[in-house]
């Protein structure tokens, strides 16, 4: 149904927060009854909207929320004081003194950080909460497993700082159960290595969506960071996830500009990269990878109008995308077409869009550009 607005749209995304909160439920469901729910809303809630959808995960009972930027962590405490944040990225210098005005956890990898933090906390006359990261096999953020206990020392000793939490993230949880299960090891080991660690007073996570594959479900876990299973996308194809029935919240919708007939020979779009096998019927389509549709969709995409898949003509231009839909008893200017979501049956789904794209589904849900706008579906149904 073509949302109705002053404003008629050409280019849409449909979030539905009723599935959202579903899922929650569903994967908290799955989980022992002591393992906090660490919602994961960075990059504006991967597209979908940090406010609409951390409102509704807080509704939903999350625990705790996870950013990767300070400004991030700023707009998300726009909704109310109190709600735990974690700050994922580092920071730099410059930014130090902002910890504190905005009430959030911040994650410590070296000890120049718990330095630096300690001072903020000091100006600021108040403590600021941390989560010690042990790079475990990343090789990103977080400190070295064989010397974390240093840095953990560190931390106790700062009188400005409190140790919230501990973690650790898995590079390869979808596609490597063996290195995964390395990590976790490593990971138990330096906890063991911290002098008068008490797990039961912190949160102790290496979980994310893939991880909750080879999740141990006793100590001294107690939390997992749950990101695109929220959001209906299970990590990899045939995964066990699909136990929890998480349903896609994300749909992306454009219309049909113009349809027109051209004979057999006709190239297609910028540098001739398709040319007409036989006299054809094209639509052109109000959206292209200004909006969100890659350009590696140019030739091997599809998208579906009227429940029936249309294939991608061409190059995918900034504005516009050429689709078939010679095999159409009908198509006229203004059709709904669906490049992601369901219609009349018919799926396409936000990894096959991302496997067209050669890509992955985060930096497809990322990668739909804000002159797209979010229409937000409310209610929540079964």
């Amino acid at each position: 149904m073509i949302p109705r607005t002053q404003v008629p749209l050409r280019c849409w995304a449909e979030i539905d927060l009723a599935a959202l909160e579903r899922n929650l439920r569903r994967i908290r469901a799955s989980l022992p009854s002591f393992m906090r729910y660490v919602a994961v809303v960075k990059a504006d809630a991967y597209g979908h909207g940090l406010h609409q959808v951390a409102a509704r995960l807080m509704h939903a009972g999350a625990d705790l929320f996870a950013v990767a930027t300070l400004s991030e962590a700023a707009a998300l405490r726009e909704l109310g004081p109190g709600w735990p944040i974690l700050l994922l990225s580092p920071l730099v210098p410059e930014e130090d003194d902002y910890i504190p005005r905005h009430d959030v956890a911040v994650t410590v990898s070296s000890a120049d950080e718990v330095d630096r933090f300690a001072a903020a906390a000091e100006r600021a006359g108040r403590k600021i909460s941390v989560h010690l990261k042990i790079d475990t096999g990343m090789g990103r953020a977080g400190v070295w497993h064989e010397t974390a206990a240093t840095v953990y020392q560190k931390i106790r000793d700062a009188a400005g700082l409190t140790l919230a939490g501990i973690y650790t993230h898995y590079s390869s949880s979808d596609d490597d159960p063996a290195f995964t299960a390395e990590q976790r090891q490593r990971f138990r080991q330096a906890l063991a290595s911290f002098d008068g660690l008490d797990p039961t007073s912190l949160l102790i996570h290496a979980d994310n969506s893939a991880g909750l594959e080879t999740i141990e479900r006793a100590g001294p876990f107690n939390a997992v960071r749950i990101g695109l299973l929220q959001f209906g996308i299970l990590p990899r194809t045939g995964s066990l996830l699909a136990d929890v029935h998480a349903e896609p919240v994300f749909s992306f919708r454009t219309r049909v500009g113009l349809v027109k007939d051209l004979p057999a020979g006709t190239a297609i779009s910028y540098g001739q990269t398709h040319r007409l096998e036989r006299p054809s019927r094209i639509a052109v389509l109000t959206a292209g990878y200004g909006d969100g549709i890659n350009r590696l969709l140019s030739n091997r995409g599809a998208v579906l109008i009227g429940g029936r898949r249309c294939p991608i003509l061409g190059r995918v231009t900034m504005d516009q995308t050429i689709v078939d839909v010679t095999h159409l008893d009908t198509v006229k200017s203004g059709d709904e077409v669906t490049l992601i979501g369901h219609q009349q049956g018919a799926e396409i789904s936000v990894t096959e869009f991302s496997t067209w794209a050669e890509t992955i589904p985060w930096e497809t849900l990322c990668s739909v550009t804000k002159r797209v706008p979010r229409l937000y579906r409310t209610a929540l149904g079964v």
